[in-house]
């Protein structure tokens, strides 16, 4: 693994300054920058480790406060309290602002000179706000992980997120656990199917098993044989 640095620096939507965490390696080995979108419970130490994963892979990778506007600084753990809390904060997001936050941090790793691709990964809310944000032309590739009500909500209200599919133009993945009690199987087979429609390279994973926070290795959830194939397949999209 490749030497990295980390910083928090800021970003900017509109007059809107958001806070990101950023991990550089000091010997970039890809041309591709990676956007990470938090789950409900802020930019936490689970999301500080996976951007550092990327890095230490030789990625640039930033992390964006999406709920800078509400909770500046917000990040919790995995209990009934953060959990809460992280709801009540996710519900008072939009899609615009959302968009334009994703945007911010596509614009910010544009401004290096050796990126030339975008990818993005996100978590739980985050899983679903990527795939929303994978509508923006700046977005080369995109991995969900286990975003919930894609299929009949959008933030701030609308259009459901999944009507967003025809817009897409990088390729998709997308992680669910069989088990997640959260994402109803039917919503596993009519993201898979737009997806498809959309562009037959999209693909969805589904892991036997595996339940809602299946790759977050701070979760009871946690399983460690999804986790590490879906890392391997995560890597092999932004290649």
């Amino acid at each position: 693994m490749t030497e990295i640095t980390t910083q928090t620096i800021q970003i900017h939507n509109g007059d809107t300054a958001i806070d990101a965490y950023l991990a550089t390696p000091q010997v970039p080995k890809s041309d591709w920058g990676i956007v990470v979108v938090q789950e409900i419970f802020g930019v936490n130490s689970h999301i500080q480790d996976v951007t550092r994963r990327f890095a230490e892979q030789g990625y640039v990778a930033i992390a964006p406060a999406i709920y800078q506007r509400s909770a500046p600084g917000f990040q919790v753990g995995y209990d009934a309290e953060g959990s809460k809390l992280g709801v009540l904060y996710k519900e008072q997001t939009t899609s615009e602002q959302l968009l334009g936050d994703i945007q911010a941090a596509v614009d910010y790793l544009k401004s290096l000179p050796h990126i030339k691709k975008i990818g993005t990964i996100g978590f739980c809310f985050g899983g679903h706000v990527v795939y929303l944000c994978a509508s923006l032309d700046s977005i080369d590739a995109t991995a969900s992980f286990y975003g919930a009500r894609i299929v009949n909500q959008r933030p701030g209200g609308g259009e459901p997120t999944i009507a967003v599919t025809p817009q897409i133009k990088g390729k998709v993945y997308a992680f669910f656990g069989e088990n997640d009690p959260s994402i109803p199987p039917e919503h596993f087979e009519q993201i898979e199917s737009a997806l498809t429609k959309q562009d037959p390279a999209n693909r969805v994973f589904v892991y036997p098993n595996a339940e809602h926070g299946f790759f977050c290795d701070q979760r009871a959830s946690y399983n460690k044989q999804a986790a590490e194939d879906a890392w391997s397949k995560v890597l092999s999209l932004f290649s």
